[in-house]
């Protein structure tokens, strides 16, 4: 499990490298298949050396599902802390966390 975390968190660290920059961003997508429509609506921010999202997915069925997030990095001791928190469509959380090196 701790694999995967610091796996998420070395995307996320490449992401706050190359979208520090950037600021704020949005993206919403809508999916249609024979059975229905699904929704996915995200949006993001980063300043300085953290950035967060949150993103919502809403199946055909009406079920949602959100996940909400942030890094933040030091370069000057070569490291990144991030979490997240999911919450599913029954009320259901998982919190996860982690620190990568580099």
């Amino acid at each position: 499990m701790m694999k995967q975390i610091a796996t998420g968190l070395i995307a996320a660290t490449l992401t706050v490298m190359t979208v520090s920059e950037a600021g704020a961003w949005s993206r919403n997508r809508t999916v249609t298949t024979n059975q229905g429509t699904s929704t996915i609506n995200g949006s993001g921010s980063c300043s300085g050396n953290s950035c967060s999202r949150s993103v919502t997915r809403t199946s055909p069925y009406g079920n949602t599902a959100t996940r909400t997030g942030s890094v933040t990095c030091d370069p000057s001791t070569h490291s990144c802390q991030g979490s997240s928190t999911t919450t599913g469509p029954n009320g259901g959380t998982v919190y996860r966390e982690g620190e990568v090196h580099w």
